[in-house]
Parts: C-alpha cells; structure tokens; sequence
C-alpha cells in the first residue's frame, strides 16, 4: 500500500443487553478477527457497550413514572462504563491488539446521569477523547443527558483526522459544520438507524464534507436481551430488533463496502487519503464554498456545569 493508503473498518456487532461483561467479550472477539485485516481505523455501533435499549419504554407516561420503570433505569445504569474505568482499559487492550485507532459507542455514567458517547483509542491502546452525544432523540431524552461543546473532537490518529457524529446527530447541519472545519477525513457514524434512507445521508455526509463515512451499526436479536426484557417487539427469541445497515462510503459518495443487513459482519476498505483533498478541488463547504460574510457559525466549547465551583479567596466584582 502506499503511504496515502488507509484500512478502514465497520464492525456490525449487537450488544448483549444488560449484560456488559459479556459484550465485552463479544467486542473481544470480534477485535480478534479484525487482528488479522493490518486495519488503521475500526468503529463499532453506538451504544455496543451499555446497549441500546429498543422497544422499552422505562415505566414512563406524562406525569408519572413506574416503580417498574425505576428498577428497569437502575439495571441499565449498572450496565453503563465509567470514562475513563475498568472497562476502558480493558478496550483499550483491544485496540492495541489491533494496532489500529478505535471508535465505540458507550453508554457512559457520570453520577446519576447516563450519556451515549463515542471513545477514541489509540493504536497503543490508550483512551484519546470522548464526544457525548448532543442531541438525543425522542424517548432517548428519558434516559440520557445532553452533551455540550467541549466534547466535539477532531481528533490527530495515523489514519488522519478522525472525528464522530451518533445517529441522528448526522442530521444536524450545524454540527456538521462545526466538524467539517476541523478538517474532518473519516467521519464515523455509530448508530442504531437500520432505515433504508439512512444510506442516502450516509452518502450525503462524504459529499458534502468530501469525507470517508464509516458508519457502524447494531445487529441485535431479542434473544440478545434477557427473558424479562419487555419490549414492544415481543418476546420471540428471532424477532430483530436492529437490522445493521452498516456502510462505508468514499469522499465523492462511491460505497466501498456494505451497506450489511441481516447478520453481524466486518466490512473493510481501503482508503486513499489522497481523495479527501482530490473532492476539495471543487466542493469545501467550510473554506471556498462557504459565505462567511453571509453565514457564520458560532461553537459554545465549553463546558456546560450545573455547578462550578470557585477558588477560594478569587475576587468576585460585584455590579
């Protein structure tokens, strides 16, 4: 390969529900075959590690709230990470069995609030950065916090600059932007959207940011969750509850490999560094093709904290 040359992979995977050491070791696994690919980049679903809780509802009406539905938020508050914990470590052993960089979707706990995050790891296993979710969607706003500013990484990894939008978030063009202007060459996409039109906004993003989309999507069966999981699907072992959907697509919108539906797979590319800029010739939508004396967009990186604590003996000037 030459120097320009990137090895990029998708790993459909399901968690198993509630049951966080065991989707560790299923992550293991599926680290252990992509071993073999001399892989630089691999990104796994969102919410792999906590897991995405399909079809429950957590007891939750208008103005009321189960006791049911309580000790269903307290199971998967147990089944959430740490960032960094014992289970960050542990992935980042896999990543550096890979020698590659790695993106996972987590659920991650921060006292009693859950956020759905994407981890960044080095290829020598370390823990590079986090972003949590900005926006969650629907009922997943019962469940999980909002994320801010300070957590909208484009990160440096010898694969190139690695950056990372959760499902829907890849709808919000403002964020978009904010990571199209770091100079964004593979945007991975960590979801649970299994819809057919997912794969147009897939192809939508690497034209529009002359990116390399990697998006990694669950494959999940009922059978994946425990016997008292009551989800709206039913309750038949076979009944798929996320159907993949997994894509990696080209700066000019070519699918390289997938989309894969119906199983849990590896998709694996290569990509050519070289077509990031070769798409920028005639399409940079925040550098030649931007209007910045028309349109400007303004980040908030900071971070947003219900209480901030000030040094003791710092001034404070009253007005």
């Amino acid at each position: 390969m030459t120097k320009h040359i990137r090895r990029v992979a998708v790993v459909q995977a399901g968690s198993a529900m509630f049951d966080t050491p065991r989707t560790l070791e299923r992550m293991q696994s599926h680290c252990e075959a992509a071993a073999s690919q001399a892989l630089d980049l691999v990104v796994f679903p969102e919410a792999y590690i906590g897991g995405y809780p399909k079809g429950l509802d957590f007891g939750a009406r208008v103005g009321t709230r189960s006791a049911a539905g309580r000790e269903e938020y307290l199971r998967y508050w147990e089944s959430a990470i740490d960032v960094p914990g014992p289970e960050t470590a542990r992935i980042g052993e896999y990543a550096a069995n890979i020698g590659a960089t790695l993106v996972v979707g987590v659920i991650e706990r921060d006292a009693g609030t859950l956020y759905c995050t994407a981890l960044f790891f080095t290829p020598a296993g370390a823990l590079q950065s986090k972003h949590r979710k900005l926006m969650p969607t629907a009922m997943e706003r019962l469940i999980w916090g909002f994320g801010d500013g300070s957590t909208l990484p484009v990160i440096d990894t010898p694969a190139g600059r690695v950056a990372a939008a959760i499902c829907w978030e890849n709808y919000m063009p403002n964020l978009r932007s904010a990571l199209y202007a770091g100079g964004t060459q593979f945007w991975c996409a960590p979801t649970v959207d299994d819809r057919d039109v997912w794969q147009a906004s897939m192809r939508h993003i690497a034209v529009e940011g002359r990116c390399f989309v990697a998006s990694a999507c669950q494959y999940m069966l009922r059978a994946d969750a425990p016997a008292d999981y009551d989800c709206m699907q039913g309750n038949d072992p076979d009944t798929v509850l996320i159907r993949g959907g997994s894509v990696i697509v080209s700066p000019l919108g070519e699918i390289l490999a997938g989309p894969l539906y119906g199983t849990e797979g590896l998709l694996v590319a290569d990509a050519d560094l070289s077509d990031h800029t070769r798409g920028k010739y005639d399409l940079d939508v925040t550098g030649h093709y931007a209007r910045p004396d028309v349109f400007q967009l303004t980040v908030n990186r900071s971070v947003q904290a219900a209480v901030a604590d000030r040094a003791p003996g710092a001034h404070v000037e009253l007005k």
